[in-house]
């Protein structure tokens, strides 16, 4: 259980997905906090620590960039998600990870515990 202790949070608007992945990441060991908002998302980022993020880059129409800068302010290691392959990113963005759905665990599990 390579993510034990890992605190995480997942940020998926589609509720299928969000479920399928908090499921697989609490079976490997993490705690994680599912959200399916900007909102939600923005205020976890805020309020809680977490030692990992995964963020759908598209929730409901909005995207997630605004966690991401508050992630990196807070210096929590992150990835986007997307069902459409890699996506363009701001600049300021750029060098983040795309995961592409479906989730494969062995590679959210390289990222969440990567130095």
């Amino acid at each position: 259980m390579i993510l034990q202790g890992k605190r995480i949070l997942v940020v998926e608007d589609e509720p299928i997905i969000a479920f399928a992945l908090e499921d697989m990441l609490i079976e490997d060991g993490a705690d994680v906090t599912a959200v399916g908002s900007l909102q939600d998302g923005l205020a976890n980022a805020r309020d809680e620590r977490f030692d990992f993020a995964i963020l759908d880059i598209n929730l409901h129409g909005e995207k997630s960039y605004p966690i991401a800068h508050e992630l990196g302010r807070k210096g929590v290691k992150f990835v986007f998600a997307s069902g459409y392959g890699d996506a363009e990113h701001p600049s300021e963005l750029a060098h983040v990870t795309t995961l592409t759905k479906p989730y494969v665990l062995a590679e959210i599990r390289d990222m969440a515990v990567a130095g």
